[in-house]
């Protein structure tokens, strides 16, 4: 039996489950605005702080199954030069990406993670949100469902997403550092502005704004046009968890092969059989 709702989010606050209810336009309508013009929107304490404990708990449990990795990579997740651009381009500047992530399948099917994910009221509230007419629990068995894990040291790197969006909710803040950052709408399909990123990756601070996330934070982010990192996490502080859901918008999605293996250090043959058949959406880099 799956966690009940109402034990995961305070739905007096976030009437989830009544989307009739003034309150639930009201916080939809505020999402949206954020959405539209920056590209995120933070629904603050929307899960419950004894539920926070639980998630964080369970983030526990299944830490050894953390894939731990560290790569220098650019924005676009490659990792080697690539002689077709100049030196001083983002395609050929290498940041520290250094975390791990908890694979979709180490989640117990009743546990709180993977029931707050699968709840339908959450999806369509999500899906709101997006101006979206619905939204799908993402079915890759790796990536589906996921959680961040920086320790103290590690650092995730400037990037971009291969997604349209991204929801997350924040388990444990670090100590210190550990900060979300992001550039909103610094590229588009038409435009990859590279001489804006570049600024960015070179350490410019126009255009960037810092999230001050806590524990029970839901955020809905358009990372695919807007460059984003997570800041290091300090020697001696605790650790940063944030769980990871993700919903497509068509059923039965499953992720690259180049992804999944930077990820997860693994893939299945449900990734090798999509990878076939992959159609991309755009023509940007990645």
């Amino acid at each position: 039996m799956t966690v009940e709702l109402e034990r995961l989010v305070d739905l007096d606050r976030y009437p989830i489950d009544r989307p009739d209810d003034p309150t639930y336009r009201r916080v939809v309508d505020a999402a949206r605005q954020g959405l539209r013009s920056v590209g995120c929107a933070v629904i603050q304490s929307l899960v419950r702080p004894e539920a926070v404990v639980s998630l964080n708990d369970e983030i526990v449990a299944n830490k050894g199954t953390t894939h731990f990795s560290t790569q220098s990579m650019n924005p676009y997740f490659h990792t080697e030069v690539n002689a077709d651009f100049p030196e001083r381009h983002p395609v050929n500047t290498f940041s520290e990406r250094s975390s791990g992530f908890i694979p979709g399948d180490s989640w117990l099917a009743d546990g709180p993670t993977n029931s707050l994910f699968r709840s339908p009221l959450l999806a369509r509230f999500i899906a709101d949100c997006l101006e979206e007419d619905e939204l799908h629990c993402y079915a890759d068995p790796l990536a589906g469902l996921t959680a961040n894990i920086l320790d103290p040291g590690h650092v995730f790197a400037w990037h971009f997403d291969t997604n349209d969006f991204a929801v997350t909710v924040l388990v444990q803040e670090s100590d210190e550092g550990g900060l979300f950052e992001y550039s909103p709408g610094i590229r588009s399909a038409e435009d990859e502005n590279f001489d804006g990123i570049q600024a960015v990756l070179d350490g410019g601070r126009d255009g960037v704004t810092t999230l001050q996330l806590r524990p029970g934070d839901l955020q809905i982010f358009r990372g695919r046009h807007s460059l984003h990192r997570v800041t290091r996490v300090p020697s001696g502080s605790r650790p940063r968890h944030a769980a990871i859901f993700a919903y497509t918008r068509e059923p039965g999605v499953i992720g690259r092969v180049t992804r999944t293996r930077q990820l997860f250090g693994r893939v299945l043959q449900e990734h090798l059989d999509a990878e076939v058949a992959r159609v991309r959406s755009d023509a940007l880099i990645d």
